[in-house]
């Protein structure tokens, strides 16, 4: 008998998992599993400056719940439409986006009322946000009625071990970018080699949405420092987002305007240029699940500069090797890394070559694996289940 599972997730704009959920449903489909895939929106309010949703990522059977924004769906509308399509629904095993949010908890609560298996995805960290006591009982609770976590990453293991969940429960998988059709990594390589000949003056990258918890005031500050001695690095900020006005304003208040470039949202080819001739990435977030703009960047051959709060530290940054992690709110601990990141000889061929080699075992075919294999071991716990219930 065929095992099915329903697998939710939040917005149809990510594109890694897109890539990921695609090799799911071919891995499913070779282990005899029917994976059944639901977005409830295209997206979130806060992703429409990145662009749009891009389908071409997604190529894999899936259901489109609402059009649109996610924020844009009514509350009650949501919540009921959840609860009963799992209620409702013949799967053996229903997969939740998260557990932070209400429409999450009906899906628990509909899927114990017929007995079905829960797993969740979970990607927060201790860093996320300062702990409260009734949102630790609250998350104790759904935990206690979930038969399985996949966590992105150390980080995020942690976390859930800190709430009592048992380790036989958790299933540690990668995060995976989403990175062009043809991305080879031998040509990745190729090309930031030749971008370090060409020896172009110095540029540190960020990427992603201007926003407060990017640490971005931060990130200024160090450069400010760094610039004082240091007359042709610049620093490029893509993307968008509530703070461009007020960064736009500091830079021009340090009198960095001029080094200093807004170049707005990119993506797709655009985007993975501006990696491949990066000096290095830096992101300095105080709070950030995992970091998927790491994944592209060391993908692309460039080293980078991350905050020790982001989720991906511990996993992807190999200190002198892939680059350097600093004290997430201490200025001079950046500035000292930014120093580091743009010594002569550190972006060498080696240390490209070792940001591509390290990237071989964050794959959405690796992600897939872990996930699927996560699939399964609950399908055999259920059988064990049933067999034991008929003796």
């Amino acid at each position: 008998m065929t095992f099915k599972v329903d697998i939710w997730h939040n917005i149809l704009w990510s594109k890694y998992k897109g890539a990921v959920f695609g090799e799911v449903h071919r891995e499913a489909v070779r282990r005899g599993i029917e994976a059944r895939f639901f977005q409830i929106a295209e997206t979130e309010n806060d992703r429409r400056g990145l662009g749009e949703a891009d389908r071409r990522y997604h190529k894999y059977p899936y259901d489109l719940i609402w059009d649109g924004s996610y924020q844009d769906i009514p509350i009650f509308r949501l919540v009921g439409n959840l609860f009963l399509r799992v209620l409702r629904s013949d799967a053996d095993l229903v997969v939740i986006a998260g557990y932070h949010k209400i429409e999450y908890w009906a899906q628990l609560i509909a899927a114990r009322l017929v007995r079905k298996k829960v797993m969740v995805f979970c990607d927060s960290t201790y860093f996320d946000n300062p702990r409260h006591p009734i949102k630790d009982f609250l998350k104790k609770t759904f935990f206690r009625h979930c038969d399985g976590f996949f966590s992105y990453g150390q980080r995020s293991m942690q976390y859930l071990v800190s709430y009592g969940v048992p380790t036989h429960k958790i299933f540690l998988r990668c995060q995976a970018a989403a990175l062009t059709q043809d991305y080879d990594p031998q040509i990745a390589l190729d090309r930031r080699i030749a971008a370090l000949r060409r020896g172009a003056n110095p540029v540190i990258l960020y990427v992603g949405r201007l926003a407060p918890e990017k640490n971005l005031p931060l990130l200024l500050q160090a450069f400010g420092a760094l610039a004082k001695d240091d007359p042709r690095s610049t620093l490029k900020l893509v993307g968008e987002g509530p703070e461009r006005k007020a960064l736009e304003l500091a830079a021009e208040s340090m009198a960095l305007s001029a080094r200093v470039v807004f170049a707005g949202g990119l993506s797709g080819q655009q985007l993975f240029d501006e990696y491949v001739n990066a000096a290095c990435l830096v992101l300095p977030s105080s709070s950030e699940p995992w970091g998927l703009v790491v994944n592209e960047a060391l993908s692309y051959g460039c080293p980078v500069v991350v905050s020790d709060h982001c989720g991906c530290a511990p996993d992807l940054v190999l200190e002198g090797t892939t680059g350097f992690r600093f004290s997430t709110f201490d200025v001079a601990s950046l500035e000292a890394k930014l120093r580091a990141a743009l010594a002569p000889g550190f972006a060498n061929d080696g240390v490209a070559r070792a940001c591509v080699q390290l990237m071989g075992n964050f794959t959405p075919e690796r992600a897939a694996s872990a996930i699927v294999a996560g699939l399964e071991r609950v399908a055999e716990r259920t059988a064990q289940e049933a067999a034991l219930s008929q003796r």
